[in-house]
């Protein structure tokens, strides 16, 4: 798969372009995609200062989980579980997921995601599992 297909699945979604999320950069061999989103107005927690909502914080590791496991399998999966530890407020401009896959078997893969902001520090890291399984449209 090349940067513009993925780049295309990513921003094929109407959820996608609203969250304004960006493919960052990707290893088809290692199974790793990063992912970047820019906090503003629109997707903050706050009226006083703009923090990233946990709900798009979780929906860019999601995210990231699941084109990591579409790059090995050729298109976009669906999420069976997702689990989301949040470790610090997303202050900054710009949060980045990364994720990377633990296994993609037949029918289920999982991918470890960390998201973290532009110095690098750790904002929240995930584990989600994936249908492997190319669905009926």
């Amino acid at each position: 798969m090349t940067h513009d297909q993925l780049a295309d699945m990513v921003e094929g979604c109407p959820f996608h372009r609203f969250l304004g999320l960006k493919l960052e950069e990707f290893d088809e061999v290692a199974g790793r995609v990063s992912i970047s989103v820019e906090a503003h107005e629109d997707l903050s927690r706050s009226d006083e200062r703009v923090e990233l909502h946990g709900g798009v914080i979780a929906s860019l590791i999601d995210l990231a989980g699941d084109y990591a496991v579409a790059l090995k399998v050729g298109q976009g999966v669906p999420t069976i579980g997702l689990n989301v530890d949040f470790l610090r407020f997303a202050r900054s401009a710009k949060v980045t997921a990364t994720a990377s896959i633990v296994k993609c078997g037949r029918s289920i893969a999982v991918a470890e995601i960390r998201a973290t902001d532009e110095a690098g520090s750790l904002i929240a890291i995930g584990r989600g599992t994936y249908s492997s399984v190319a669905s009926a449209g």
